[in-house]
């Protein structure tokens, strides 16, 4: 059973928060590097596991398109939300308060070496959370991330957006999972690149506001269940 050390950020702007995950990620790549050459483990990894949440910031990833965000400089600062073009995976999108950002950094090596397993490993996390509320949240085929009504094109909705970066078996980046957020940010952005696809959230749903803390525990639990781990 791998440790994970777990540490919750609490609502942290989102620049200082990628900036600490570099320096997590950092240090795996380079104790891999410095182990491989030496070959032996001089400097073993340190897995983590992130949650937090950000004030209102727009994020692109390496694949996307700029003309994904509908919205100008002087509308993003009227709007008092931030925007970064990043290292990760995927097009556009969105986090700010109310939703659940979990940043995984973890050595790949101690668990399996497959990063579709990895990303499944995350869906089926929050698919697991969301049975508790008894919703029933699936994939949806060419797309990753988590969705409702995954099955009828015309009312399939996301709730959870992921985009990753691996390097050398290490992670960094993850999934943001809409618990309570301010949903018409979306609208500001062409969510994921997906045009003709709702976004939705654990809220909305339910139609009341829901304990963010409470969903953080059954994600916890359903992590350590799904990657054999034991946090501290």
């Amino acid at each position: 059973m791998s440790r994970v050390h777990f540490q919750d950020l609490g609502l942290i702007d989102y620049k200082e928060a990628w900036d600490f995950q570099e320096e997590l990620f950092k240090f795996n790549v380079d104790a891999k590097i410095e182990n491989r050459k030496a070959e032996k483990v001089i400097t073993p990894t340190k897995n983590h596991l992130i949650f937090c949440e950000h004030p209102h910031v727009y994020t692109l990833g390496k694949s996307g398109d700029e003309s994904h965000l509908l919205l100008s400089e002087a509308l993003l600062k009227q709007k008092g939300a931030t925007y970064y073009k990043i290292n990760r995976g995927g097009d556009i999108t969105y986090h700010g308060p109310g939703q659940i950002v979990g940043y995984p950094i973890l050595d790949l090596d101690f668990f399996f070496t497959d990063i579709h397993k990895y990303l499944r490993f995350l869906e089926e996390m929050i698919i697991r959370t969301l049975a508790e509320y008894n919703i029933k949240a699936e994939r949806y085929e060419g797309y990753t991330g988590v969705w409702i009504d995954a099955d009828n094109p015309l009312k399939a909705r996301k709730i959870c957006a992921m985009g990753v970066r691996c390097s050398r078996w290490v992670t960094m980046h993850g999934f943001a999972f809409n618990i309570n957020p301010n949903l018409d940010y979306f609208n500001n952005i062409v969510p994921c690149g997906i045009t003709d696809k709702q976004v939705t959230s654990l809220e909305k749903e339910l139609n009341r506001k829901i304990d963010v803390n409470e969903v953080k525990e059954k994600l916890k639990k359903h992590f350590v269940q799904l990657f054999e781990a034991e946090l501290v």
